[in-house]
């Protein structure tokens, strides 16, 4: 039997919870167990329990999720499921906030990295005169995602001056994005490990600043990415960096937004940040999980 849940938010208090019945839900016709604490008298079901309480449209939460993790956009999945764009837009923010979260549960389940790489991924909100910096570590030979996050950055080379012109000065968080990233992963990774990155100046000292002193840095001059059909990908026979250049080849050709040309590009920053945290969950999930994913509905 569960536990009661107003019970359980006073400490020192428990009862006995028997069983109350049951009723048929209209979303989906499925019988659910109502509960009785006998010390409170409160009444609650097993769809308490669940993630997906008083959701209506719950059934089609796996299938949008795994669309969001192939490349389709938030209109086109209004679309193939006959669903309000609005509704779609809804579950895809309630996705991204429960992803990122069990992102990071599934990420201790495994032992910690001894072998991980570093580096940015770049693209834009809107327009290229607003890019965006997406830092990332990944583990490599296994390209199991460790943390990511999504900052904006100045743009740069002939776009630059049209960008302050129209926009005016913009904010730099590549720094900020970095140490993020770096904390959020310490956890994850072990303290004698071996980084590999490319030869950017500022990688190396945050690195040692914000993960251990002990970890054995090595960099890699960047090369000339393949202009078509192989994405981030490089054009050598081998790539010191592969595990992380493929992961962000990965990235670009399942979200949408991260098309290369497209006119489907993320609106919101924030946005970017969710639609990342639901494939990286998938990919960590589908590449390197024990268990299928699954909602509990």
């Amino acid at each position: 039997m569960p536990d009661c849940l107003k019970c359980a938010l006073n400490p020192g208090t428990s009862g006995t919870v028997i069983k109350f019945g049951f009723f048929i839900r209209k979303s989906d016709g499925e019988r659910v167990q109502r509960y009785r604490c006998q010390s409170c008298r409160f009444v609650f079901s097993s769809a308490a329990l669940k993630i997906c309480y008083r959701q209506r449209l719950r059934m089609a939460n796996r299938s949008i999720f795994l669309l969001l993790a192939s490349g389709v956009s938030l209109r086109r999945i209004s679309f193939l499921l006959n669903l309000n764009r609005k509704t779609v837009v809804r579950k895809f923010l309630w996705l991204g906030e429960l992803t990122f979260s069990l992102f990071y549960q599934l990420n201790m389940h495994f032992d910690k990295a001894k072998n991980i790489e570093f580096d940015e991924l770049e693209t834009f909100e809107h327009t290229k005169c607003k890019p965006l910096s997406v830092p990332i570590v990944v583990e490599s030979k296994t390209r199991r995602i460790l943390s990511f996050d999504v900052v904006p950055m100045p743009a740069k080379g002939p776009l630059a001056e049209i960008a302050r012109g129209k926009y005016g000065l913009r904010s730099d968080g590549r720094r900020e994005g970095r140490k993020f990233v770096f904390n959020t992963s310490a956890f994850l990774v072990a303290e004698d490990a071996v980084v590999k990155m490319d030869k950017n100046p500022f990688y190396k000292s945050e690195i040692l600043r914000e993960l251990s002193l002990k970890l054995r840095i090595e960099t890699y001059k960047g090369r000339k990415s393949a202009a078509t059909g192989q994405g981030e990908l490089k054009k050598i026979k081998f790539d010191p960096l592969f595990s992380i250049n493929h992961t962000c080849a990965m990235m670009r050709a399942n979200i949408n937004r991260l098309f290369r040309k497209t006119w489907c590009t993320t609106k919101k920053l924030e946005s970017l940040f969710l639609h990342i945290a639901i494939y990286a969950y998938f990919h960590n999930q589908r590449l390197v999980g024990e268990t299928q994913f699954a909602f509990c509905i």
